[in-house]
């Protein structure tokens, strides 16, 4: 296969397969080796494609200056109108006021016909049931997510005790009608889940788990998964 066909097809791999990807996954799907799989990451990268991870991290495409917004047809602006106003309606306000933001964005780098798609979309969201506001500590656990920074938290169990401890913050999930933490637990050497609105207090402890969020989000992603089926 041609080099260009085979970055083609890598960078195509990047942006349909759930993240992050592991090295294995993406050298089956274009047919490589390990190590040419390596070169062609770099090459990507070295032409302007920001793509987050390493070998037995997996990776994760973040900026892909080669996928411009007029490529969207009528579906996917549907889909991309959609799904940001739903952020609009459960994220925090810095959340929501960034999906607003990014909506305006793309919107303004389209062509005109599909401006009209976009500003006059034919399919909407609402809840007449909204979930609690997001709590206060939703900002600092985000950042200590990015980071990759372990948070000490005092935690409400079900019974109204309040507990501390000290978590590797690894993704929030928005379910229908609350936010969950998943999280490893360095007092239990385990993964945990969270409600966000029992959490009371947050703070950064200086301590780094970098570069561990992405293999142990994967681990526990696929834990759930087994308990879904079992």
């Amino acid at each position: 296969m041609a080099r260009p066909d085979r970055l083609f097809r890598l960078l195509d791999a990047l942006r349909r397969l759930p993240q992050p990807v592991t090295a294995a996954r993406l050298a089956e799907e274009t047919e490589v080796s390990l190590r040419t799989l390596y070169r062609d990451i770099a090459t990507l990268r070295a032409g302007g494609a920001l793509i987050d991870g390493a070998a037995g991290l997996g990776y994760s495409l973040t900026e892909d200056p080669a996928l411009p917004p007029q490529m969207f047809d009528r579906m996917e602006i549907e889909a991309l109108v959609l799904g940001l106003a739903e952020v609009r309606l459960a994220g925090d306000p810095a959340l929501a006021r960034a999906a607003e933001l990014a909506l305006a964005k793309i919107t303004a780098t389209l062509p005109e016909r599909v401006q009209r798609q976009a500003v006059h979309a034919v399919q909407m969201t609402y809840r007449f049931e909204r979930r609690p506001p997001p709590p206060p500590v939703l900002g600092l656990i985000r950042q200590a997510s990015w980071d990759e920074a372990a948070l000490e938290i005092g935690y409400l169990d079900g019974a109204g005790a309040e507990t501390r401890r000290v978590v590797w913050p690894l993704a929030v999930v928005f379910l229908d009608r609350t936010l969950m933490l998943l999280a490893f637990c360095c007092l239990r050497q385990d993964f945990r889940r969270f409600h966000l609105h029992r959490i009371t207090q947050a703070a950064v402890t200086g301590d780094s788990f970098r570069p561990r969020r992405v293999a142990l989000l994967r681990d526990f992603t696929r834990q759930l998964r087994g308990e879904r089926s079992g």
